[in-house]
């Protein structure tokens, strides 16, 4: 069982704003790779090949939740630059290697030698949106990035 960071009820990190306790328990993060990193091309024998640029092998992510606490969005614009600790892990196994940073502390190995790490991703927030449900007393946020 992963430990939490301090004063936090989640795995996520996000710099520049934090996150706030009871803003975020039970979250659910998506990693999805960049629009222009998928091209793929057939061939005139039909065979499916990669035509995309190495270079646009970005990951997206958006990240949603609803908790109690609104989360530290005050003077959060979108186009800003932060670091994002994903709690999405992602994972390799022998001949493979890591893709990117890991957040410190999160690499762990299991019994069948596959290596498993949260990265840490520079990204660019690209929307977010927060509402909230007075009576049950529930904030629902959501925030999208796309890394640098």
């Amino acid at each position: 069982m992963p430990i939490l960071p301090a004063n936090t009820d989640t795995l996520l990190t996000i710099s520049v704003m934090g996150v706030v306790r009871y803003s975020a328990r039970e979250l659910t993060q998506t990693l999805d790779t960049l629009d222009q990193s998928k091209k793929l091309r057939r061939t005139v024998n039909g065979a499916l090949v990669d035509v995309s640029n190495i270079q646009f092998r970005k990951f997206v992510t958006k990240i949603t939740c609803t908790d109690r606490n609104v989360p530290a969005l005050s003077g959060i614009w979108v186009g800003q630059a932060v670091t994002i600790g994903c709690v999405v892990e992602l994972a390799y196994g022998a001949g493979g290697s890591q893709i990117r940073t890991p957040v410190s502390g999160s690499v762990r190995t299991d019994a069948n030698g596959f290596t498993f790490y949260r990265p840490s991703l520079n990204m660019v927030i690209t929307n977010y949106n927060v509402s909230d449900a007075e009576w049950p007393a529930e904030v629902a946020w959501e925030l999208d990035a796309e890394e640098v």
